[in-house]
């Protein structure tokens, strides 16, 4: 195999600027059209082409999926463009609204899937099958996001070669669930594949030094999230399972925790971290914490993030990007910093969110031979680990740290924990969702002692056989997989220190669900029960809580609720269109310009 850093150069050459049109052109000389990928070596030439088509749309999934949620706000320095996209009044005209950059990369992966020849094996291996996988899963995550943005798309396998094709009326017109059912039955076959990785950490890719497994998306990821988007639960929690026991790598999800400490200044720098702990503070649980959570979105992630798309250093390298810019930090500059003119700041939801978090910490009153877990509304310190600011000429300065360095997050561990939780949720296991929240993946909620006392006998044994989740247990011995994902800003909300002790902290599904359910019935004026369907749409209510928390800013917000409206009319718990009252009311304080109680609204115009 060719050295990466001559691959990446005449990836650079073939995939380098070009227009739609010269997408399709098969003449094109920078394009991979014409040659066949019929020789063992050649065919990483043509995916690392499609992994830089995905550089492509990145700047555009990650402002569609945010400006348009709850958890941002504009300042007078947005671009008119992002501006439009958060209230809900862009057009065909708007910078962010390109359909072809999606089929861009769905063309590629035509091409590629038409001509690769994955006959060809080194002894008793099928040398491209992992790549031609791999290409499967980008197209239909591709196309997944079509239908996210559009709502109903023109759906084609076969590689184009005019443009006018995608928009001649020939193809079909699919939504989300007319795309799982085209593709998803192709990529059954491929479950448990893992990611191709040319040869661990290449000298250069992008201009960055990282694994090459982490530009790909796992297949059974993705049909995770088709099965997701389309209320096939059940199919959605079995291909989550099968990643996390059968293809994740071993020691689950790495990501420590966030602790709150006083405020630190160096100059004209402060850390937005908590001023005051309480009195009966132990600082001795924090020892245990490894990796902070913020360190995974440093210019490499940390072992949490399974999929990003790294934006090239500089213009050299590849596609740039404008996220860093508008959330106000300079990365191109040659005095790469932040700057005043901040474009979107965190909103005043968000803010309020993560100030109602209640943190739990050891006490001092703890000692050997008893602990006492107390909490204190210090609010969820990923809020801290996710901003930095300054002081100078009496203005205060407040910057989003998680898109610094121009990486965009597609997959970590902890999405698909949350979207197993989702699952789950929604399978009426509400209990296994809240444990994945509070306890993590560990023997502990099924011990047959006792163990997470709050989880049902049938959701133990389903745990075990139906959605075997721990019949690998040994994907999770570390110590860190034991993190339930609330833990990471809330502190120790496990019944786990030194010690299993069942009903350690205040942190339970009766309390937490309950004071769910008192919020929905007052915010909605709907009369919630206790039945099943009401926990488990307070349970879902909670998630969406914890997506925001932990994926703020990363791109993915607007389609959490999108998805999450989807499953609530779905199932309509209270009246027939819930799901959009409900979403029309988080999104209210933007004011937006279109009645998004009506889910055509949701949507882009195609262009």
């Amino acid at each position: 195999m060719k050295k990466i850093a001559i691959i990446i150069s005449v990836i650079s050459i073939l995939f380098g600027s070009y227009s739609c049109s010269d997408m399709l052109e098969t003449d094109s000389t920078r394009q991979v059209f014409n040659p066949q990928l019929n020789e063992k070596t050649d065919s990483v030439y043509y995916a690392l082409g499609v992994l830089q088509a995905m550089q492509q749309l990145a700047d555009q999934y990650a402002f569609q999926g945010e400006m348009r949620g709850d958890l941002v706000q504009t300042t007078e320095y947005t671009d008119n463009n992002l501006r439009q996209l958060a209230n809900f009044t862009a057009t065909t005209a708007n910078k962010y609204d390109s359909a072809y950059v999606y089929y861009r990369v769905i063309n590629n992966c035509n091409y590629y899937i038409a001509h690769r020849d994955t006959s060809l094996r080194t002894g008793d291996t099928y040398v491209a099958m992992k790549e031609y996988v791999a290409i499967k899963a980008i197209r239909a995550w591709t196309y997944m996001q079509l239908a996210r943005v559009y709502g109903t798309v023109p759906f084609y396998t076969e590689p184009l070669t005019e443009i006018s094709q995608i928009d001649n009326g020939k193809f079909d017109q699919l939504d989300m669930k007319g795309i799982c059912d085209r593709l998803a039955p192709d990529l059954e076959q491929y479950t448990g594949y893992s990611v191709p990785d040319y040869g661990g950490k290449p000298n250069e890719i992008f201009g960055l030094n990282i694994e090459t497994s982490r530009l790909f998306i796992p297949v059974d990821i993705v049909l995770g999230d088709l099965y997701l988007e389309s209320q096939q639960y059940d199919q959605a929690a079995r291909h989550y399972i099968t990643y996390l026991t059968e293809v994740a790598p071993s020691g689950g999800n790495t990501s420590g925790y966030m602790q709150p400490y006083t405020t630190r200044q160096h100059g004209n720098t402060s850390f937005i971290v908590m001023s005051e702990l309480p009195s009966d503070w132990n600082m001795e649980s924090y020892s245990q914490a490894a990796l902070p959570w913020n360190s995974m979105f440093s210019r490499v992630p940390s072992n949490d993030v399974i999929s990003f798309i790294p934006m090239a250093g500089n213009s050299r390298d590849g596609a740039t990007t404008l996220i860093p810019l508008a959330y106000g930090y300079d990365f191109y500059s040659d005095s790469e910093g932040y700057i005043e003119d901040i474009q979107i700041k965190a909103s005043e939801q968000y803010r309020a969110l993560s100030d109602s978090v209640e943190y739990y910490y050891l006490s001092k009153a703890s000692d050997e031979n008893q602990t006492v877990i107390r909490s204190a509304k210090l609010g969820d310190q990923r809020y801290n680990g996710s901003m930095y600011s300054r002081t100078y000429s009496d203005s205060t300065y407040v910057w989003i740290n998680k898109n610094r360095y121009a990486n965009v997050y597609l997959y970590r561990v902890t999405t698909v924990l949350m979207h197993l939780a989702e699952a789950f949720n929604r399978l009426g296991m509400y209990d296994a969702a809240f444990a994945i929240l509070k306890d993590g993946i560990n023997e502990n909620i099924v011990r047959a002692d006792g163990g997470a006392i709050y989880v049902k006998p049938e959701t133990k044994l389903a745990l075990q056989s139906t959605y075997p989740l721990l019949a690998n247990s040994s994907k999770f011995e570390s110590e860190y997989a034991l993190y339930g994902i609330h833990m990471h800003g809330a502190g120790l909300v496990r019944d786990y220190y030194k010690g299993y002790v069942p009903g350690l902290t205040d942190y339970q599904p009766e309390k937490v669900i309950g004071k769910k359910m008192k919020e929905i019935a007052e915010q909605y004026n709907v009369s919630v029960g206790t039945t099943l369907a009401d926990s488990v749409n307070a349970m879902e209510d909670l998630l969406c809580d914890e997506y925001a928390l932990e994926f703020a800013f990363e791109g993915s917000r607007f389609y959490d609720l999108c998805r999450l409206a989807r499953h609530k009319n779905a199932d309509n718990p209270y009246n027939a269109n819930f799901g959009g009252q409900w979403l029309a009311k988080k999104l209210a304080y933007k004011k937006p310009a279109v009645a998004l109680d009506d889910e055509k609204n949701w949507y882009l115009p195609f262009k």
